[in-house]
């Protein structure tokens, strides 16, 4: 039986992946900065962990195959100079820990798969980014991205094969961004963000669950984009959800001059632009359960 150690394994992407892993009857550890959400069970444990303080529990790696890096501090607080350097830091902290960890040990653990975002893209109305491209966004996401990235392939030195995911716009009915997005719509006063026009390279999230444990069981490397087959326009996005709740989107759109100044540097999130393909995991193999932004907000959306 496959055996993987989860870091943020208690958060939005990482409760998703859990529940995958045990789908497929792979038994999960998993590291927590928090000793009230340690649990032990037979196929899932908990085990504490502090980075900034360089803590780790080792009874972690033991008979662990594969380690999916999900830790970080969230980028959907205002973004202060020092809540900026808590996000960078949380996330090279804890990559090196675990590496140092590793290699102190004499571990032998075979895959690293690391989230990172498509924030490392540059915002662009007309680029279509595939995995290959080159550069990186000069903006402080792409900064984190790209420092993320680079920490994480520095397990390759331990002879790890190392993945990255580049995760978009996750839409899930309990948490992230959709309950946001929904809870202004359905008082009748949603509107679409800056002019519109901005890409949104969106998944479902048990697509993008779906991918880390294919990427996990194929043994896949390299860079792969977290992302539905089928980007969709801000405008796009706020008239499907609105569709989806049978809810009329009437106001104007809200300037991007507008949230500048509610959110400061941070509005980028909701404004930048970035159309992300989806074709390399396609070309492994990789089937999409929720290819399309209308059946997903369905299926996300339906009563239980």
């Amino acid at each position: 039986m496959m055996k993987v150690l989860i870091t943020g394994a208690t958060g939005l992407i990482g409760k998703a992946i859990v529940k995958k892993c045990h789908d497929h009857g792979i038994t999960v550890h998993y590291l927590t900065t928090s000793k009230d959400k340690i649990e032990n069970t037979e196929h899932y444990k908990g085990y504490y962990w502090n980075p900034e303080k360089k803590e780790i529990d080792i009874a972690c790696f033991k008979e662990v195959d594969a380690i999916i890096n999900l830790a970080g501090a969230s980028i959907s607080k205002r973004w202060s100079d020092s809540y900026k350097k808590k996000i960078i830091n949380s996330r090279i902290e804890s990559l090196d820990l675990l590496k140092k960890s590793i290699a102190k040990n004499h571990l032998q653990i075979k895959q690293l798969i690391s989230a990172s975002a498509i924030g490392i893209y540059p915002n662009s109305l007309t680029n279509y980014y595939e995995e290959s491209y080159q550069g990186n966004s000069s903006s402080f996401l792409g900064e984190v991205s790209k420092q993320w990235e680079s920490a994480a392939d520095s397990f390759t030195e331990l002879n790890m094969l190392v993945a990255k995911i580049r995760i978009g716009l996750v839409l899930d009915k309990q948490d992230g961004a959709l309950p946001k997005l929904i809870k202004p719509i359905r008082f009748g006063l949603g509107a679409a963000l800056g002019d519109g026009f901005q890409w949104q390279s969106w998944i479902h999230v048990k697509d993008l669950a779906n991918i880390f444990v294919f990427v996990l069981e194929n043994k896949l490397e390299g860079v792969y984009n977290g992302v539905a087959p089928n980007p969709v326009s801000n405008q796009e996005l706020f008239k499907a959800i609105a569709k989806s709740i049978k809810r009329p989107l009437i106001l104007p759109n809200i300037p991007s001059v507008f949230l500048k100044l509610v959110l400061g540097e941070m509005y980028v999130l909701l404004v930048d632009s970035q159309r992300v393909s989806s074709n390399k995991i396609d070309a492994k193999g990789f089937e999409y359960k929720f290819p399309n932004l209308l059946p997903a907000l369905e299926n996300l959306l339906e009563k239980p």
